[in-house]
């Protein structure tokens, strides 16, 4: 497998920046997720590491190698696409048989079949192999186009968006059926997805791209509990964390001139802040300040509580045990030691500088 690297990587399309001064480093075996609106700059990342796309400016290295002037070819690295790149005329086995019968590759028919059968074996579409493409599902076809990346044994796997033509239900299975096959292969993935609920749950580590710059990267814990701005924070978490604005005075957070004040800790007075606090670590009930719920939705194991209080909105969750209902006044609070606290000007998290 292979370990990717890109050093200072500039990409400009005419008078427009795709991708500016971006570095990235992808260790060997890892699930890596880019993470971003759509025109980040996700897939000009993708298209770079693959050979598709040449840089204005820095270096693209695998496994230490400089491949930056590499065609696709000899980079050996496989793309799985979110439209399936299968032959509509051929049968599974046959879509999967392809990329090893290449002039390139010239592998054995017995190793072929060996290749295949384990594949299949792998994906649980052994059953499928005798059926022609445009007669599967969607997530059957994907399963497909997966397999076909993984018969030739690439050096990384690189993936754009590949589940989100699929709908809700199927993403879910199919998010933890390639997790599971990156951990059984060892292989290097670099996915990337404009889904926070993808990057969270299959990543090891999620690099955030907003507008062709790489504003963060760490563990999805980092990311979420540790957002270095203002961007960062609604990009990741669901619901997204709340951010209100005010300043410090006496060690409280002071929301708004006609809004409420709440315990806080450690931070400069006397500026403009934004205080950003997650829907989990608000407490409704006990000591607080009042708050009217405005709505609340049963999400089954808890609730998401839609809150008004001093002239703002924010949202907490709660367990279905407790009773809420709408225009009910209720205690507020939060605990002081999760809050975030961002500049109030450039929206960037005190921690970070």
């Amino acid at each position: 497998m292979a370990r990717i690297e890109l050093r200072g990587v500039s990409v400009r399309f005419g008078g427009v920046s795709a991708l500016e001064d971006v570095s990235l480093d992808v260790a060997d075996g890892q699930f890596f997720v880019l993470l971003g609106e759509t025109g980040a700059g996700k897939t000009t990342t993708l298209r770079l590491v693959a050979g598709l796309e040449k840089p204005d400016a820095g270096r693209v290295l695998i496994d230490g190698r400089d491949v930056t002037d590499w065609g696709a070819a000899e980079r050996d690295v496989a793309i799985v696409l979110q439209h399936y790149s299968l032959y509509p005329r051929y049968t599974v086995r046959q879509n999967l048989e392809f990329p090893l019968k290449s002039p390139i590759r010239a592998t054995p028919p017995a190793e072929i079949a060996a290749r295949v059968a384990r594949v299949a074996k792998t994906l649980r579409i052994e059953h499928l192999l005798d059926r022609k493409t445009d007669r599967l599902s969607g997530g059957e076809m994907q399963r497909v186009s997966i397999g076909r990346a993984i018969v030739r044994t690439p050096r990384a796997f690189l993936m754009d968006e590949p589940l989100s033509a699929l709908d809700a239900k199927l993403r879910e299975t199919l998010r933890a059926e390639l997790k599971d096959l990156q951990m059984t292969l060892g292989a290097t993935f670099l996915f990337v997805t404009h889904d926070q609920i993808e990057a969270m749950s299959m990543g090891d580590r999620i690099g955030v791209l907003d507008k062709g710059r790489l504003v963060q990267v760490g563990t999805p814990r980092e990311i979420y509990s540790d957002p270095v701005s203002t961007f960062v924070a609604r990009a990741v978490g669901s619901p997204a964390m709340n951010l209100l604005p005010g300043e410090a005075r006496g060690g409280r957070a002071v929301i708004g001139p006609d809004g409420f004040a709440l315990a806080l800790e450690g931070a400069p007075p006397d500026r403009p802040l934004i205080f950003g606090i997650r829907p989990e670590d608000i407490a409704l009930g006990g000591a607080g300040v009042p708050a009217r719920v405005a709505d609340v939705e049963n999400h089954g194991v808890e609730q998401i509580v839609t809150l008004e209080a001093g002239g703002h909105r924010l949202r907490a969750t709660a367990p279905v045990t407790q009773r809420l209902v709408a225009d009910e006044i209720v205690p507020l609070a939060w605990v002081p030691s999760k809050v975030v606290v961002f500049d109030g000007e450039t929206g960037r998290s005190l921690r970070h500088g």
